[in-house]
């Protein structure tokens, strides 16, 4: 999971933009991998944060969040005789590709979150769709929702209608006032940091003494 970075380049103005921009799409995605199967009461999956923040170079900011998927845990034969499993087999399938689908999305999400708040302007459920995301970095990550999409969905309409559901929820999981705090924590912890990889430890940690804050 990680931001595009050419399909909005040109419009940011310098690198420490680039970096607040990045920084919140990789801890969208790292909060919702974290907070957002928790609440679903899915497995913890491991992930961690890579980070390039060389003030000496001329190359920009770049952060990835590596791993953090549900289907990776899952057999690979069950993905290739999925119509074959068992009602619940089938279930447990559905329950991991919506979820990384969801994680998938809040990434882009929290970066237009990030960027409504900076321009002081409302983010406006109405105004985005998946198109939209490529705005905010949301290439990859929308071209690789729609591919779990593709392999478990063969209707189109169907896809888009699924699509639209999981959206809803991945919009929803940034409005929540304490997802959002531990997502602007984290990514002022990204930006701060100098290490080249933060630890899937270290992340959760991060978020849990801000959970923790919130509820004293």
């Amino acid at each position: 999971m990680h931001r595009n970075y050419h399909s909005n380049y040109s419009s940011i103005q310098n690198h420490r933009d680039l970096k607040l921009h990045t920084a919140f799409h990789e801890a969208g995605h790292a909060a919702s991998i974290y907070l957002g199967n928790k609440k679903k009461n899915l497995p913890p999956v491991f992930f961690q944060i890579q980070i390039r923040n060389n003030a000496n170079s001329d190359s920009p900011f770049f952060a990835k969040v590596i791993d953090g998927r549900l289907i990776q845990n899952l057999p690979i034969a069950g993905l290739d005789n999925i119509h074959d499993l068992t009602m619940k087999e089938r279930q447990n399938y559905q329950c991991a590709y919506e979820a990384d689908i969801i994680n998938l999305l809040v990434g882009p999400l929290a970066e237009a979150k990030y960027v409504s708040i900076r321009d002081d302007e409302a983010l406006n459920f109405n105004l985005l769709n998946t198109h939209a995301l490529n705005f905010y970095g949301g290439s990859y990550d929308v071209e690789n929702a729609y591919s779990y999409l593709e392999y478990f969905i063969h209707s189109e309409k169907q896809r888009e209608e699924k699509m639209l559901e999981l959206f809803t929820q991945a919009y929803l999981f940034i409005e929540n006032r304490q997802n959002w705090k531990c997502i602007l924590n984290l990514a002022h912890y990204i930006l701060d940091s100098e290490k080249d990889v933060l630890s899937c430890e270290e992340a959760k940690e991060i978020i849990d003494q801000c959970l923790g804050g919130l509820t004293k």
